[in-house]
């Protein structure tokens, strides 16, 4: 007998030598089993299944051909490929309590007519073939369901793929990103997929339906991230690896575009080394995306775009009124307009700083620029900023410049008087250095810097100190020295000639001792000398009275 893990559960199935079928004791489901003719075999089937049910479906199919590579007629093997390609998933049925196959990965082919399931046939036993035919069933009928509302679903422009939450559930700053991109891309007219919104009034059980529709017809994928971990998510990765299949069939007209921000480029999937990868932090990177988005999904189609277009003739006379409307909105709230207004301004003078002024202003929902400065954080690395710097005459430059040191000014302050220790001040000092020139900025980093230090020296100081109460010689002589490393902090030299009395004095106290000692071993000795000497008298008199 030996034991193999429920391809249902994970649950532990003890089996005979040469059974094909078995029913887990755990979750009552009845199932097929490998050809378990070897320990490799077995342990390939373990770590196999663990990734098929935990829907790591590629990772999973790469070891079922590992498997078929050295026996082409394992029935078991061919059958695990089909789940992998299906995605099938078995959940618990509230009602029965039974585990029934759910459907992650749709396909238009029918599992009827998969090859791996013809193979898995040919080379079953006849009780392995009726549980693949009913399983292949239940298969069926679940895609049939899937396709049915995939098929009532309007096509999409691009599919947003990201990783909505943490391992702590909260949300990600990818979803963030995502949530950006999306009302970008929205404005310009695009349908775009993206889970949060799209799928806000779906069930869950209910998902791959709209995902499999979505993943078709889409002509873009945007797969983003911050962390590599991210990319490789299982529910992240099911949905690109699934993209990437679909845009080796379709002949060049679906393209998948990675972009990354606050990592290592060369941390992304192997699977992206052949693709353009795109800099979220890069300046620029939303409107060169945006640019060939356009190229790829319209493909010289005018397509109707959602925001408003004004035709313009008469170059700078036109560009005044605009910019006064985009503010005014802003003014009012408006932000979505402002921007628009914004870049009606930039469609004719693409240098102009104070329309970029005001697509920050939009970006950041602030109806004055004043309000710049009541920001919680800075905004240096927008690319709206650095383009209003880029193109603004030194006053404009300046007033920007001061409305965003103010809140790193801020922040370094708060920095400064929470700090305790020598690490603290001097995160403090390089908060204020980094504004070197503003306000006082230079003196409060002079400041933190020698706050720094005290905190540094009275380290050492505490630690001689703590020493002084020892009533040993060598902690006094080491916090001596340690008093002679930080010269004229406070009473260091005082305290050394503390220390060294304390030492003549413990001396002292020790040579008393030993005289003491040696006095009391000299008493201890006579006074063993006149009793064994009484004791020996005794023992002559009795011996002569005897």
């Amino acid at each position: 007998m030996s034991i193999f893990k429920c391809k249902m559960c994970g649950g532990d199935l003890i089996i005979d030598k040469g059974s094909t079928v078995a029913e887990c004791e755990y979750c009552g489901s009845k199932q097929t089993l490998p050809k378990l003719d070897s320990e490799r075999k077995e342990n390939l089937y373990d770590r196999a299944n663990h990734f098929r049910r935990n829907n790591e479906f590629d990772k999973a199919a790469g070891i079922y051909e590992q498997i078929l590579n050295e026996d082409t007629t394992d029935a078991e093997a061919y059958w695990s490929l089909v789940l992998c390609r299906y995605g099938i998933e078995y959940v618990e049925d509230p009602a029965t309590r039974k585990r029934m196959p759910t459907v992650n990965r749709a396909q238009f082919t029918s599992v009827f007519d998969d090859d791996n399931y013809k193979s898995a046939l040919r080379y079953a036993d006849g009780y392995q073939r009726s549980l693949y035919e009913a399983e292949a069933n239940a298969i069926n009928e679940i895609q049939k369901g899937i396709l049915a509302i995939s098929q009532k679903e309007e096509p999409f422009d691009v599919f947003i793929c990201y990783k909505e939450t943490d391992a702590n559930g909260r949300r990600t700053m990818d979803s963030v990103l995502a949530n950006d991109l999306y009302h970008q891309l929205t404005q310009e007219g695009f349908k775009v997929f993206f889970s949060r919104i799209t799928l806000e009034d779906k069930l869950g059980t209910a998902y791959e339906p709209y995902i499999f529709a979505a993943l078709n017809s889409a002509k873009v994928m945007v797969v983003l991230g911050t962390k590599p971990e991210h990319f490789k998510a299982v529910w992240v990765k099911n949905e690109w690896s699934r993209y990437l299949s679909l845009v080796k069939q379709s002949g060049g007209k679906k393209v998948l575009i990675p972009a990354y921000r606050d990592m290592d480029p060369y941390d992304l999937p192997d699977e992206f080394s052949h693709l353009q990868a795109q800099d979220m932090s890069k300046l620029g990177f939303m409107q060169d995306l945006i640019r060939g988005i356009k190229k790829i999904v319209r493909d010289g189609e005018s397509k109707p775009v959602v925001k408003e277009t004004t035709v313009v003739t008469g170059g700078s006379a036109n560009i005044a009124p605009l910019l006064k409307r985009a503010f005014m909105y802003l003014e009012d709230g408006e932000w979505q307009s402002a921007d628009e207004y914004a870049e009606k301004v930039l469609d004719q003078d693409p240098e102009n700083a104070e329309a970029y002024v005001a697509k920050l202003m939009a970006e950041l929902k602030v109806t004055t620029r004043a309000d710049l400065v009541s920001r919680t954080d800075a905004f240096e690395q927008l690319s709206n900023y650095k383009k209003a710097l880029r193109f603004g005459d030194k006053k404009l430059q300046d007033e920007l410049i001061g409305y965003n040191n103010a809140i790193l000014y801020r922040k370094a302050d708060g920095l400064a008087n929470c700090a305790k220790s020598e690490y603290d001040f001097k995160q403090a000092e390089k908060a204020f250095l980094g504004i070197n020139g503003f306000k006082d900025a230079e003196q409060r980093a002079a400041d933190c810097r020698e706050k720094a230090n005290a905190v540094y020296m009275d380290s050492f100081y505490n630690a001689a100190f703590s020493k002084m109460g020892s009533h040993y010689i060598d902690d006094y002589e080491k916090a001596i020295k340690i008093f002679e490393s930080i010269p004229g902090w406070k009473d260091s030299e005082h305290q050394i000639e503390i220390c060294r009395k304390k030492i003549e004095s413990l001396k002292a106290e020790k040579e008393e001792e030993e005289i003491n000692a040696k006095k009391k071993n000299k008493r201890e000795r006579i006074v063993l000398l006149i009793v064994a000497a009484v004791i020996i008298a005794a023992i002559t008199i009795a011996i002569l009275i005897t």
